[in-house]
């Protein structure tokens, strides 16, 4: 079966053929970074207006890659939510109009579960069950995975999550959208000793996260230095080394006490975050010694793409589920709302 895949969530338009028997037949993505880069975040009317003028010459490029026709498409997925409406409603549109005139089935796919997923598109097997934190856009979480579709919420972000966090820093820094790569850029030059920032809720019972504090601790951290003069390139490069220290102990601290409780040995990394070279290393470090396999996703399924969207919908497309006659898009999705295709209830 041969499911074109449409991720159209946010400021990446992601198409993506993918075959049952065959795997990944062939991608596309287009950013739209440089369009909201200005106003230093996504403005949803503008993300929405690209996803119309972009998703069906993507879809034309991974037929052309793939050498297929769109008779050859059995199925098609689309990010179903959460994300931002507009943008879900283009993607929705085209999906649905694309299955009505060839007559095959449609489905809505949670944009979380296809990042759960995009690590299992690797050639390294993944065995049931894992922990996964996945980290993309407003989303930080840990998730036990007993199965496909069965997913357990271990710990979630109860304010600013890790990317947003990022974002924000880079902001006080004065560095460009999006703040993830720029911070870790910058970072790379910074002392980690200089500064003495938080580790959010670590030392507290339980699994969730909190990043809005470090946020302000690195405002006033900034105000000081400018206050007393000091601040210049290497502050600038300390104080973001110091912040990404700070957020990656925080993220592996939680991940090892998850794995622990849960007794797993197995961590699937899924998200934007998870494509941070610091937090690799020191997870892989810390986590080595625990005797726990650590999997990432290729770095290009790192972001939104519409790989994901296809492997998920293929998995539960072929499973018999399709969209009603009247599928919905939603803002916001929790994960745990999605139900086993294999007839058992994520709790």
């Amino acid at each position: 079966m041969v499911v074109l895949g449409l991720e159209t969530s946010c400021d990446e338009t992601g198409v993506a053929l993918y075959d049952t028997q065959r795997g990944l037949l062939s991608e596309a993505l287009y950013s739209q970074v440089a369009i909201h880069a200005e106003y230093g975040g996504v403005v949803p009317e503008l993300a929405s207006r690209d996803h119309v003028r972009k998703t069906l010459p993507l879809i034309d490029q991974v037929l052309s890659d793939a050498s297929l026709h769109k008779t050859d498409i059995d199925a098609v997925a689309y990010t179903a939510g959460p994300g931002l409406l507009g943008a879900l409603i283009v993607g929705a549109t085209v999906a649905r109009s694309i299955a009505v005139g060839l007559g095959v089935p449609s489905l809505g796919v949670h944009h979380m579960e296809g990042h759960l997923m995009a690590p299992l598109l690797s050639d390294e097997p993944v065995d049931y069950p894992f922990v996964a934190l996945l980290v993309s856009g407003g989303h930080t979480q840990l998730i036990r995975v007993e199965e496909f579709g069965d997913y357990h919420l271990l710990g979630e972000s109860l304010d600013d999550a890790a990317v947003e966090a990022f974002d924000k820093t880079a902001k006080l820094l004065d560095l460009p959208y999006p703040g993830g790569p720029y911070v870790a850029n910058l970072a790379k030059r910074g002392d980690p000793e200089r500064f003495s920032f938080p580790r959010p809720m670590v030392k507290q019972p339980g699994l969730d996260f909190s990043f809005s504090g470090l946020k302000t601790h690195v405002g006033t951290c900034i105000k000081q230095l400018i206050g007393s003069e000091q601040w210049d390139e290497q502050s600038r490069a300390d104080v973001a080394r110091c912040f990404e220290e700070a957020v990656v102990d925080t993220l592996v601290i939680k991940c090892r006490r998850a794995l622990k409780q849960q007794s797993v040995s197995t961590l699937v990394m899924a998200g934007g975050v998870s494509a941070n070279q610091r937090l690799r290393s020191r997870l892989d470090q810390v986590l080595a010694s625990d005797g726990v396999r650590v999997i990432y996703p290729a770095p290009h399924l790192c972001t939104d793409n519409g790989a994901m969207i296809a492997y998920a919908g293929a998995i539960r497309l072929s499973q018999g589920e399709k969209d009603s006659l009247s599928p919905e898009v939603r803002a916001r999705w929790p994960i745990t709302d999605l139900r086993s295709p294999y007839g058992e209830t994520a709790a």
